[in-house]
């Protein structure tokens, strides 16, 4: 007797904690993190009133931002070391110290967007040395007119005193064999209006006046007449319209599932 009785009380309160769970339970959200590409980036640079090239490798890392949005500033990081021992010689006159390094991102398959600029700077460079790199990262910074999906590689690398008039110029040579990131841009008015929209103000109730339809008597078969309901089922809408009828329908099938269970044990108990 009391295996069964545990067993029916069991049975009844799994079902009504199942079903009363709440109804905005939270759901864990995961955030997408900004993403990071590495390349090595093979530069042929040509300096201002030098005739000899150079051939310098790179390894840069891209830092892509997670979010983007149309109109506003978008920033992407870019850093850089010397890879395979090469290393930029700055001319025979040197750099002074106002020279800045110009890195460049090239973006495709935006309408008027198609790269972004940052600034670094190098510091005072006696002729023939090695041009340091910045240490810290830099970033190029852009700004989308139009939403959607570009893609985003390492691009020129330039040194001067104005982005106009670089002294060195530093041209990719691999840009085919560079990975590439999507970027995506989201318009801006459609996060405006998802907040708009998605907000249940309350306002709306159900005053319950709906009128009822008249329905002819139906006659069963004992020549009672039987009056045939009309209107929509109650089914609890809020607080103030009675339960769910959906809360009886568990109980009573709980119930039910309760007694058959009890007449099973009670069955097999007597044999």
């Amino acid at each position: 007797m009391r295996v069964r009785s545990v067993l029916s009380v069991t049975v009844l309160a799994g079902g009504l904690a199942l079903f009363l769970q709440p109804a905005g339970a939270a759901v864990s959200e995961v955030r997408q993190s900004s993403a990071v590409i590495t390349d090595v980036v093979e530069y042929q640079c040509t300096t201002t009133g030098a005739t000899e090239k150079q051939n310098i490798k790179v390894k840069v890392e891209m830092t892509m931002p997670a979010t983007a949005t149309t109109g506003e500033q978008m920033s992407i990081g870019w850093q850089g070391t010397y890879a395979d021992g090469t290393g930029l010689k700055a001319p025979a006159t040197g750099l002074t110290a106002d020279t800045s390094l110009y890195a460049y991102a090239s973006i495709s398959g935006l309408t008027g967007l198609t790269s972004a600029t940052g600034v670094g700077t190098p510091g005072t460079v006696d002729a023939n040395q090695v041009i340091p790199l910045p240490t810290a990262p830099v970033s190029l910074s852009t700004t989308s007119s139009n939403a959607g999906t570009a893609t985003v590689r390492p691009a020129a690398l330039n040194f001067g005193t104005a982005a106009n008039a670089p002294s060195i110029k530093c041209a990719v040579q691999n840009q085919a064999a560079l990975t590439t990131y999507p970027l995506t841009v989201t318009a801006a008015d459609q996060t405006g209006t998802e907040t708009e929209t998605g907000t249940d103000t309350g306002t709306e109730t159900d005053t319950g006046t709906e009128p009822e339809t008249e329905t002819e008597p139906e006659t069963g078969g004992n020549g009672r007449v039987q009056q045939t309901p009309s209107g929509p089922a109650a089914t609890g809408g809020g607080g103030e319209r009675g339960p769910d009828g959906r809360m009886f329908l568990l109980t009573g099938s709980l119930l039910i599932l309760t007694a058959t269970t009890g007449l099973l044990l009670r069955r097999r108990a007597w044999r």
